[in-house]
């Protein structure tokens, strides 16, 4: 009884862990594309709102869903609390303090640096260009990630499975 009690839980646990893996594989591609959101939002409110970049931050990051609305956040905290820094560097550090909380990798970290090290320096509309560049960027790694979900999501949940029955096996 109790070795069926303890394959059931190795089962289980093996499961869960399969698809605990999978389910980053299937956060990524939705993180970008809130991202991408995001960035549009800023594109409007630089762009056609006029907003100064530390509001048009905090209006991002009010639309924007977690953990992204953090990383905006942050960045327009740091302008606003701290003059020493530059929005390059508010950018910069609320973007690394705050990734281990995305799902996302470093080819999209350095896409967003930058645009940091762009943005706050030129005109509006050099501003949104480089906005416009990001987000072609951030397309292609979404395209990649959606390729990569496609690929690995179901290989880890059934990995997971397998796993757990072949310690059952080798228990048993």
């Amino acid at each position: 009884m109790i070795k069926l009690l303890g394959a059931v839980l190795i089962l289980f646990a093996g499961t869960m862990i399969g698809f605990q893996q999978a389910a980053k594989f299937a956060e990524r591609p939705r993180q970008l594309r809130q991202l991408a959101h995001a960035l549009q939002r800023l594109e409007t409110e630089i762009g056609y709102g006029h907003t100064p970049l530390p509001e048009a931050l905090e209006r991002t990051a009010a639309a924007a869903p977690e953990p992204l609305a953090s990383i905006f956040r942050k960045a327009a905290s740091g302008i606003w609390e701290t003059e020493s820094f530059t929005f390059r560097d508010s950018w910069e550090q609320a973007i690394k303090s705050q990734w281990e909380a995305t799902s996302m990798r470093k080819n999209e970290q350095a896409v967003l640096i930058r645009l940091g090290s762009t943005l706050g320096i030129s005109d509006k509309e050099d501003q949104m260009k480089h906005i416009h560049l990001a987000l072609l960027q951030l397309k292609a790694e979404e395209d990649a990630a959606r390729e990569d979900q496609g690929r690995y999501e179901k290989m880890w949940k059934s990995l997971g499975i397998l796993i757990a029955v072949l310690i059952v096996i080798l228990m048993v």
